[in-house]
C-alpha cells in the first residue's frame, strides 16, 4: 500500500538566488531541518555570489541533501541571464521530479513559479516565501510597480504562501490589493536552541557593534551621523565594531573621515554572529528596511543588548511588552540619545533588559516549530493538488 501524503518522506527543491544575509540562512535552517526529518532535500541557486563563506556551507551540506546542489549564473536584476538560470532550473525540475519546489526571494520567485503557470496539472505544487525583495524596494517607483505585475502574475502559480512574518503578508496586502487567493499562512523565522545561550561579554572590546550588509536601505549613514552628533554635542567618542560588506562600503568608510569619527570606527569583512556580539557591549540595528531579520533574532536570543529601529517585522520579534524600546528609523538625534542612554546605563540593567526579550524569543521564534510548519503547509498544499 502507497504511504500516504501526510506522512511519506517528501522531494524538495528549494530554489533562491544569492547564498548570502538571511534568505540564506532562512533556507538552511529549513533545508536542515527537513533533511534531518528524513527527506529529500535540495539546492538551486547562484554561483555568482556568497563567495568563500557559500563554498564552505555547501560542501558541509554535501553529505546532507540528496537532491544536491545546484549553482548557476543569476543577477540580481533583470538581464541576460535569466533565460539561461530558468532553462537550468526547469532540466533540475524535471530530472529530480520534486513533489514540492520552494521558491524563495523574488528572483527565486519567478524561476520556481513560471513553469507552473503553464503546468495547471503539474504533479509537483509551488511554496513561495517572500523575503523582503520586490515589496520593499522603492515603493510608488515604476520599477516597483512591474515586480508587483509580476507578483500578481505568479500568484496563480503558487500553491501555498509561506510568509515568514507579519509584516511580509502585510507589505503582499497592501502592494498586490489582497491578500493571496491561494493557501498562505505564515511561520515565523526561528533560531535553535543553542543559540539561547547567552554571550559572554567579558571580553568586549568594543562598545558598539553593527552587523549586516552595507548598503542604504540598513540605514549605516544614520548611525555614522548619530555618533558624529554624541561627539561633537557631548563629547562621547564610542568605538564601534562594523562587520558586513555591500555597496556602499566604501562610500560608508569615507563618510566616518567626513564626520570626524574614523577613528572610532573599526571595519571587518562577514564574520559568525555569536563571536562578533561577544566583541561588543552593545548592538545598533539602524535599519530603513527590513523584513524578519535573523540578525536581530539570534542577538535578541543570545541576549544582546539592542537598539534597533521600528522597521519591517522587528516590532513583532520584540513583541507588545518590548516594543516600546525601539526607535523610528532615519533620525540620527534620536539614535544617539538611545546610544547615549544605553552607553549610561549599568550592566546589570543592560543584561536584565537583554534577557527579558531573550525570553520572549525563546517562546515564539523557534527552530522546530519553523520548519515543522513549512513541512505541514507542504502537506495540505499537495492534498489539495490531489498529490498522494
Amino acid at each position: 500500500m502507497t504511504e500516504s501524503i501526510a506522512a511519506r518522506p517528501l522531494k524538495i527543491l528549494h530554489v533562491f538566488r544569492a547564498p548570502i544575509g538571511g534568505l540564506f540562512r532562512h533556507v538552511l535552517d529549513v533545508a536542515r531541518g527537513q533533511a534531518e526529518r528524513g527527506h529529500d532535500v535540495g539546492i538551486f541557486c547562484d554561483s555568482s555570489t556568497g563567495g568563500a563563506r557559500a563554498d564552505e556551507v555547501f560542501r558541509e551540506l554535501a553529505g546532507r541533501l540528496a537532491l544536491g546542489v545546484t549553482r548557476v549564473p543569476m543577477s540580481r536584476y533583470p538581464s541576460g541571464t535569466d533565460l539561461r538560470a530558468q532553462l537550468s532550473e526547469i532540466s533540475l525540475r524535471r530530472r529530480l521530479a520534486p513533489d514540492v519546489v520552494h521558491c524563495h526571494g523574488s528572483k527565486g520567485g519567478v524561476y520556481g513559479r513560471i513553469p507552473a503557470l503553464f503546468s495547471p496539472r503539474r504533479g509537483y505544487v509551488t511554496a513561495y516565501t517572500p523575503h523582503g525583495g520586490s515589496f520593499n524596494y522603492k515603493p510608488g517607483s515604476a520599477e516597483h510597480k512591474v515586480y508587483m505585475s509580476v507578483e500578481r502574475l505568479l500568484e496563480g502559480a503558487t500553491d501555498m504562501f509561506l510568509f515568514e512574518s507579519g509584516f511580509i503578508a502585510g507589505r503582499f496586502e497592501a502592494h498586490i490589493g489582497h491578500m493571496p487567493r491561494t493557501d498562505h499562512r505564515i511561520v515565523l523565522n526561528g533560531v535553535s536552541d543553542a543559540e539561547f545561550e547567552p554571550v559572554d561579554h567579558g571580553a568586549s572590546e568594543f562598545d558598539l557593534l553593527y552587523l549586516g550588509e552595507l548598503r542604504s536601505a540598513k540605514g549605516v549613514d544614520t548611525l555614522i551621523d548619530a555618533l558624529a552628533l554624541l561627539r561633537r554635542r557631548n563629547g562621547l567618542t564610542p568605538r564601534i565594531l562594523v562587520i558586513g560588506s555591500g555597496p556602499d562600503e566604501d562610500e560608508l568608510k569615507q563618510l566616518t573621515h567626513e564626520r570626524g569619527i574614523a577613528g572610532q570606527c573599526v571595519f571587518e569583512p562577514p564574520a559568525p554572529i555569536r563571536k562578533a556580539l561577544a566583541r561588543a557591549r552593545a548592538m545598533v540595528i539602524p535599519s530603513r528596511a527590513e523584513s524578519l531579520p535573523y540578525v536581530i533574532l539570534e542577538a535578541a536570543a543570545a541576549a544582546q543588548p539592542l537598539i534597533s529601529t521600528d522597521v519591517g517585522g522587528i516590532g513583532e520579534i520584540y513583541g507588545p511588552n518590548h516594543r516600546d524600546r525601539l526607535i523610528p528609523a532615519n533620525d540620527p538625534t534620536i539614535l544617539a540619545g538611545a546610544i547615549q542612554a544605553m552607553l549610561e546605563m549599568s550592566q546589570a540593567e543592560r543584561l536584565a533588559q537583554a534577557a527579558d526579550l531573550a525570553g520572549h524569543v525563546r517562546q515564539n521564534f523557534r527552530l522546530g516549530d519553523m520548519i515543522d510548519g513549512v513541512i505541514a503547509g507542504y502537506r495540505v498544499a499537495l492534498t489539495a493538488r490531489g498529490i498522494s
